[in-house]
């Protein structure tokens, strides 16, 4: 009550006064919207290793559990191993009958993300965190990128010579995919789509996201 109230008086009091806030760059509306999962890139564009340095960049910025700051990563460019990994990953997963990446569209910059001390759920939240800063990152480079899941542990470490075990890779790269969001209900499928050379993903209307929206 007193918070709202105190809202209100300002607001009746200095609103029409206060000074207009400029957004500076890109809004985080905006490079959410524009940080879509790309299953397919412009194969011409080669990620550099000073791109995917930039992009790690951010994890040196955000939160972590107890600040423990347990994640690493692991770098791979076109020249660097980033073809050697496409055997060792599966993408599209509820898209099994499309066989993607499609050919001359693959992904060939990765970062391999792990950790120095056992996957737990402080790391796992860190983890989330930092994929998703390092996501918004890229798309504010002008790249795209995907989460991989989806992968072969103890080929992907040992092919590589990577001394922690992996536990996500992050795809980098000039995405080429034309993608569109549709609303849905909680009791719609969620499940992504493709329709006319546009891949569609259901999202959730965000005021049923509210448990308690008609409070």
């Amino acid at each position: 009550m007193a918070d709202n109230y105190l809202e209100k008086r300002y607001e009746e009091t200095l609103g029409a006064s206060r000074p207009k806030v400029k957004s500076i760059g890109h809004t985080v509306d905006d490079l959410l919207l524009r940080n879509r999962s790309h299953r397919a890139f412009l194969s011409s564009y080669k990620v550099s290793r000073a791109e995917l340095e930039r992009i790690v960049s951010v994890c040196s910025r955000i939160p972590s559990g107890c600040n423990r700051q347990a994640l690493r990563f692991h770098l791979l460019t076109y020249n660097t191993g980033g073809r050697e990994l496409l055997p060792l990953i599966k993408l599209g997963a509820a898209l099994p009958q499309l066989h993607l990446p499609l050919p001359n569209t693959e992904p060939e910059a990765f970062i391999i993300c792990c950790a120095t001390v056992d996957e737990d759920r402080l790391i796992d939240i860190d983890l989330g965190i930092a994929l998703q800063s390092m996501m918004l990152k890229a798309v504010e480079m002008g790249l795209n990128a995907l989460t991989i899941g989806a992968f072969n542990a103890e080929k992907v470490q040992k092919t590589f010579s990577i001394a922690l075990r992996p536990l996500m890779i992050l795809a980098i790269g000039k995405g080429i995919d034309r993608i569109a969001l549709t609303s849905i209900s909680p009791e719609q499928n969620h499940s992504y789509y493709r329709e006319n050379g546009i891949h569609y993903v259901p999202k959730i209307v965000a005021e049923k996201l509210i448990l308690n929206h008609d409070a």
